[in-house]
């Protein structure tokens, strides 16, 4: 630790150094991100190619998310032993053969097993981007590191439902591997070009097998359990009620060891900053709103409204272009304001979103869809960037990237939640309003009576009326099921702003951009 401490910091870079190397981290998160979500549309066609079944195909997204969410807490411990710059291109380098590798899987297994390798490096890949972004900027210039880094990670996941379904569409399936090759090849060229005389210390410590063993453990029976649980119909299964209990008592486990142990794997001693904490779960939970809608929406467009999945796709667009014109903007200003204040509008801008689409009917045009979702994009250019520079604030540069590992390993497992969570209420819900709607189907309701009468009128046998009702009834049902969801997310947004406030930060981006330089 003295021998870290010791080390003069390298000075920021400068001119074309800064823009290569910003362009450089931002390809290889976006690469990263993109491959999170660019997958989920080509399920059936990965399925015909390997001849499985779709719900076996599944297991190339479960593969892939286990194997990241474990990985991506390990950073700060990785990097401690490796070094930043070595672990971020080792990072990159080994995500573009893992990518070759899924491109040319010709079974099922073969594709898994790359698709572990590939979540596997893919984790420490975008802790360390904020790492070496915020090293690279002047302290005065951190928020504007940040807003690059944002940019890439809201847009990405956006991007990869569109690419990856008119890859599938137009050319193959592997094609969506492969793109990855010549995007990594140019990020691990370019950072190694600029960063490689930028690496931190390296200290040898003993590996904690025990913490690393619960971690695996509890992440991955809590992430099987999420994306498996739908399928199972949650815990009228064996096997989820199995893996939650695995997941519970393996973490209780973890924590206690972690706490305790002299070189623990995850520094959970984070949690006792409130700035940490504070800025962690409002992100946390906010993103898992975000991204649970994110899945909702385009999965009600298609399944209800009709909509195909590259049109689902162009509706969720939009959201991207306030995005990156408001977010070099959200960098400039947030040194000079406190960053509670931008993060409180994002959360109301969302807010105000959700309210709108809870508004939706089963006729709802094109303008009523692309509106809030572009309005979303300017609550999008407040939201990473100042709940980060509220996480990072006062820490010391040496915990930086063991700081911003963790706090992407709880954002990306709420993601994960929000998802589940969000599918199955709204299949719960649409039972409910379905059942409530069916009471109405009664002799004894002149109104329900009568549609029947006009159907029969219509030329429809009483059968084909009664199933043109339930029908409609369906849909209907699904629609109000959605709208509570767009409602309770809304609500939830105005919520988390009190938790916001409880952050108490030092400085407007400028510590975590000084602690970030630091570390080197």
């Amino acid at each position: 630790m003295a021998q870290a401490q010791a080390q003069v910091p390298h000075p920021p870079l400068e001119g074309a150094q800064l823009v290569i190397g910003t362009i450089a981290v931002s390809l290889a998160v976006f690469m990263n991100v993109l491959d999170t979500s660019i997958a989920n549309v080509s399920i059936p066609s990965i399925s015909g190619d390997l001849g499985v079944s779709s719900d076996q195909g599944t297991w190339v997204i479960t593969s892939f998310a286990v194997a990241n969410a474990i990985s991506v807490p390990l950073t700060g411990w990785l990097t401690d032993r490796i070094g930043q710059v070595r672990l971020f291109m080792a990072s990159i380098i080994l995500f573009v053969i893992s990518s070759w590798m899924c491109g040319l899987a010709p079974t099922l297994p073969f594709l898994l097993a790359s698709r572990v390798l590939q979540g596997a490096v893919a984790g420490p890949m975008i802790p360390l981007s904020q790492t070496l972004l915020l090293a690279s900027y002047p302290r005065a210039k951190a928020p504007m590191a940040l807003s690059m880094w944002a940019m890439t990670t809201l847009i990405a996941p956006v991007a990869g439902p569109i690419l990856g379904g008119w890859i599938s569409d137009n050319i193959s399936w592997p094609w969506i591997f492969y793109v990855n090759i010549p995007v990594g090849a140019i990020a691990a060229v370019a950072t190694w070009t600029i960063f490689r005389n930028r690496d931190s210390v390296v200290k040898k410590a003993p590996i904690d097998g025990v913490g690393l063993g619960l971690l695996i453990l509890w992440v991955g029976s809590l992430q099987v359990m999420l994306d498996k649980g739908k399928d199972l119909d949650w815990f009228s299964s064996t096997t989820i009620v199995v893996l939650a209990l695995v997941a519970v008592i393996s973490l209780a486990f973890f924590i206690v060891w972690e706490l305790t142990a002299e070189h623990p794997v995850v520094d959970l001693s984070l949690f006792s900053r409130r700035n940490f904490t504070s800025g962690t779960i409002a992100l946390s939970i906010g993103y898992g709103l975000y991204f649970g809608n994110l899945v909702l929406l385009p999965l009600w467009l298609q399944t209800d409204i009709g909509y195909t999945a590259t049109e689902a796709g162009l509706v969720m667009a939009p959201v991207g272009v306030f995005a990156v014109l408001l977010s070099p903007i959200t960098g400039k200003i947030l040194p000079r304001t406190d960053p509670r204040y931008i993060a409180t509008l994002s959360f109301l801008v969302f807010a105000l979103c959700f309210w709108m689409r809870s508004r939706y009917t089963t006729g709802v045009d094109t303008y009523s869809l692309l509106m809030p979702t572009l309005i979303q994009g300017i609550g999008m250019a407040g939201f990473f960037i100042p709940l980060v520079s509220i996480t990072l604030s006062g820490l010391p540069g040496n915990r930086i990237p063991a700081a911003s590992g963790l706090s992407n390993f709880v954002r990306i497992m709420c993601g994960g939640i929000g998802t589940s969570i969000f599918q199955t209420a709204w299949d719960h819900r649409t039972i409910m309003h379905h059942a409530q709607l069916a009471e109405q189907a009664s002799a004894y309701n002149p109104v329900f009576d009568q549609s029947i009468r006009q159907m029969g009128a219509a030329g429809f046998s009483q059968p084909q009326a009664y199933g043109l009702f339930n029908s409609m009834a369906t849909q209907q049902a699904a629609q109000l099921g959605v709208n509570d969801l767009f409602f309770v997310s809304a609500g939830i947004f105005v919520a988390l702003i009190a938790l916001i406030w409880m952050a108490k930060p030092e400085r407007a981006g400028g510590d975590a951009g000084a602690a970030a330089a630091a570390a080197h």
